[in-house]
C-alpha cells in the first residue's frame, strides 16, 4: 500500500478529501418518509460543495488537490438506493463540471468511485421510515474491506488520477451502461439481491 507521507505537507492545505456518505435501502414504492432524499442530498452532496467552496483559495495557492469520494451508484443506477445514487450523481457533475474550471489552476480534481465496502454506512442505511436500519445486510465477506479502498485511494491521490473505479465489476459496468444498458440494470439488480 501507498505510504501517505508521500503526500505533500506543507503547512498549507494540499489535499482535501470529500468523504462525507449516507445511504439508504429501500425502493421509492416503500418509501414512508420524503424527508430522506433532502437529507441524503444535504449530507453527501453539499457536504463535499460547502468545504471545496472554503478550501479552494489555499488550494489554489498550494496547486493542490480535491478528492470527492462518489461510488458506483454515482455512474449507474442502483436499485433501493434511488436518493444516495442522485446525490452521488450531483457530485460526479459537480467534480467534473469543476474539473474543467480548474484546469490552469494547477489544482486536480480525483473522483473516487467505490464499489462495495465494509464500512458502517450499511448499518446506517435508511429504511422506509428514515430511520436507521441497525443492521448490515451486506455479505461482508465478498466486498472490499476499508483498508484495500484506501490504499487504492491514496495512490489515485498521489498520481493525481481524474477517476478511480475500485472494481473489475465497476470498470466493466462503466462500459455496459453505454453499450448495452439493460445488462448493467439486470447486474445491478443482482448485486443488490446477492448482497454483494
Amino acid at each position: 500500500m501507498p505510504s501517505a507521507s508521500r503526500l505533500p505537507r506543507s503547512g498549507r492545505i494540499g489535499v482535501l478529501v470529500n468523504s462525507a456518505g449516507g445511504t439508504m435501502w429501500t425502493r421509492l414504492d416503500e418509501i414512508l418518509d420524503l424527508s430522506i432524499f433532502e437529507r441524503l442530498m444535504r449530507l453527501n452532496y453539499l457536504g463535499s460543495v460547502y468545504p471545496t467552496f472554503h478550501a479552494l483559495p489555499h488550494l489554489q495557492q498550494s496547486r493542490g488537490r480535491i478528492v470527492a469520494v462518489a461510488s458506483m451508484a454515482g455512474l449507474i443506477g442502483v436499485p433501493t438506493r434511488t436518493g444516495y445514487a442522485a446525490a452521488k450523481h450531483a457530485v460526479v457533475g459537480f467534480f467534473d463540471s469543476l474539473r474543467v474550471e480548474l484546469l490552469d489552476s494547477g489544482v486536480t480534481v480525483t473522483l473516487i468511485c467505490p464499489d462495495f465496502v465494509v464500512s458502517e454506512i450499511h448499518k446506517r442505511a435508511l429504511g422506509p421510515d428514515g430511520r436507521p436500519l441497525g443492521d448490515n445486510p451486506m455479505a461482508n465477506s465478498k466486498i472490499m474491506t476499508a483498508e484495500q479502498c484506501a490504499g487504492l485511494m491514496i495512490r489515485a491521490i498521489e498520481l493525481r488520477e481524474r477517476l478511480l473505479v475500485t472494481s473489475g465489476r465497476g470498470r466493466l459496468a462503466r462500459w455496459l451502461k453505454l453499450l448495452a444498458p439493460g445488462a448493467i440494470e439486470r447486474m445491478a439488480a443482482r448485486a443488490i439481491a446477492q448482497k454483494r
